[in-house]
């Protein structure tokens, strides 16, 4: 096969059907995957809304030689088209005479996410500047595949006996894993860039501990406070370059919000107010929070070291934690909230909450019979019918990338309480919040983007082992005739679960599960209570695939 059916991204809001893509020529160091099925994902209406100011299209910058990079056929940063889809499981069809790791016939789940391929703001990924798996075939490079210090391997071995769309949704449910497994930094970082901004008339205190603490390699200071001595002296307006760690002494927003931008790749804001209070709401920036990682911690008092002593170890579920998700009846609110329902926290309660009756009736359908078994106390919410009340969650967590609803989020969070913004919120959105409450009443806002390995293979081994089920997530199915349609129902959110790709069926449409009894009945009659299964899958190829 020399040509091939394939999505492309070729600018800003413009997708389409390649009907005759080249198949990709393997070079000595590459594998040629054959794709079984690929999810869509809500992440991929961003980069076609975003193209190329996307933070992951951008040119790699580091960690592979760029030689290498260029010469990679399937690497489309900027503006070149692109084909998405990171949510793959696929065979390897071939591979270059020069590849030791991985042989023909190898079933493996995609981890799509390349960390140690820097990109100016984010990193490189399969689906972003490389080519993705919306097409019968995609190509990678060892040198994409295997970090080049631990040596693990982007390419996840798996058996034969999940369905492949079952395999294909570990990666989604990999993402809900990072967002609660992801670890936090408690302290200065040590050795890092270190900036201290005081304001007139405070008295901080624990300065000279923090700096001892973090042995900071740039010292800046704005303002003059005992401990600062060794610090480089700066006007706010003579600042450059980015900080780990930056500490404000005061409460002024435009300070604030002159600051942030100058905090760098998980890089942290103390903020000690000294007992003043901000006078309005501040500007803060949650797509920096979701792919930056940066985070805003702060006190009260006028010691230092406190605004550091309340930050969570990791984003978890915690002991008694009553969790609300905001988002909950779309794909990823799904996930979140099974995920919390047989967390085994002990004594947590669950809000899972959105606002259209159609889409919560499905939710309750898939998850309390999930809920009931797991022995979690569960409530479906509609919040325009209930609304929710200020201060009631311990943790919430926000499916849906609006202002106005992470500013809720923040609101109805009590004290010691952790806002998960895993909505992908684009950088630059800005969303005015309420700094009093987040320094006083201790709200930690985190955000991850993508995932992990370790993430991914604990997810799958839940699913071989039985104790998950991907599938339940699934909504519709497609082969590529569908995908534009798929596409545009995920970005209007209209779906009501994930939607899963065939690339090789390429005639069928977009179906839904509900639909199949009318439209596909000898694959309906394989479904389990509605639901998605191996069955199923294989009815459909059948169907699709006879002459």
């Amino acid at each position: 096969m020399t040509t091939q059916y394939a999505i492309q991204i070729t600018a800003k809001d413009t997708v389409g059907v390649n009907p005759a893509m080249p198949v990709p020529e393997i070079g000595p160091s590459q594998i040629l995957l054959k794709v079984q099925a690929c999810g869509i994902c809500f992440s991929d209406t961003k980069l076609m809304h975003a193209f190329e100011s996307h933070p992951r299209k951008s040119p790699i910058l580091s960690g592979i030689d760029l030689e290498k990079l260029a010469a990679i056929p399937t690497y489309r940063p900027g503006s070149d088209p692109v084909v998405p889809g990171h949510e793959p499981v696929a065979v390897v069809a071939a591979v270059g005479e020069s590849v030791t790791r991985f042989h023909v016939g190898q079933r493996v789940l995609v981890q799509t996410d390349y960390r140690h391929l820097p990109t100016a703001s984010a990193n490189g990924a399969f689906g972003y500047d490389f080519d993705g798996a919306l097409e019968e075939y995609a190509l990678v490079d060892e040198a994409m595949v295997i970090d080049p210090i631990s040596g693990e391997s982007y390419l996840i071995d798996v058996g034969d006996e999940p369905a492949a769309s079952a395999v294909a949704l570990v990666e989604p449910w990999a993402c809900v894993e990072t967002a609660y497994a992801w670890s936090e930094r408690q302290h200065v970082k040590k050795g890092g860039s270190l900036l201290v901004v005081v304001d007139e008339g405070v008295e901080p205190l624990g300065l000279e501990d923090l700096v001892v603490a973090g042995e900071p390699s740039r010292f800046i200071r704005v303002g003059q406070a005992a401990g600062l001595e060794k610090a480089q002296e700066r006007s706010l307006g003579e600042l450059d370059g980015t900080f780990d760690d930056i500490v404000y002494i005061g409460a002024d927003p435009e300070t604030v919000e002159t600051l942030s931008p100058f905090l760098g790749n998980r890089g942290l804001m103390a903020i000690v107010t000294c007992g003043r209070t901000f006078s309005r709401e501040v500007s803060l920036d949650p797509g920096r929070v979701h792919y930056d990682l940066i985070r805003y911690a702060g006190t009260t008092s006028s010691n230092v070291l406190e605004a550091y002593s309340w930050i969570p170890a990791t984003c978890d579920l915690r002991v008694g934690d009553k969790v609300g998700v905001i988002g909950a009846a779309g794909p990823m609110g799904l996930m979140h909230a099974v995920r919390t329902a047989t967390a085994g926290v002990e004594n947590v309660t669950l809000d899972a909450i959105d606002v259209d009756d159609d889409r919560l009736s499905r939710l309750h359908a898939v998850l309390e019979p999930i809920a009931a078994k797991a022995g979690t106390p569960t409530r479906i919410v509609n919040s325009r019918v209930t609304p929710l009340e200020p201060g009631v969650y311990t943790y919430v967590a926000l499916m849906v990338p609006a202002p106005a609803l992470l500013k809720q989020s923040v609101e109805v969070a009590g004290r010691d309480s952790i806002v998960n913004a895993f909505a992908g919120f684009a950088i630059g959105t800005m969303s005015p919040l309420d700094l009093n409450k987040i320094v006083g009443e201790h709200v930690y806002l985190v955000g991850t983007s993508g995932s992990r390995i370790v993430d991914m293979v604990t997810v799958l081994r839940r699913l071989e082992a039985g104790t998950v089920d991907t599938n339940i997530s699934l909504d519709a199915v497609t082969g590529m005739a569908g995908v534009v349609d798929a596409i545009e129902s995920v970005n209007n959110r209209t779906s009501q679960g994930k939607i899963m790709v065939y690339p090789y069926l390429h005639n069928l449409g977009l179906t839904r599960l509900v639909e199949m009894p009318e439209k596909m009945p000898k694959v309906a009659a394989a479904l389990k209570d509605g639901l998605w299964t191996k069955a199923a899958e294989e009815a459909l190829i059948a169907e699709e695939t006879k002459e």
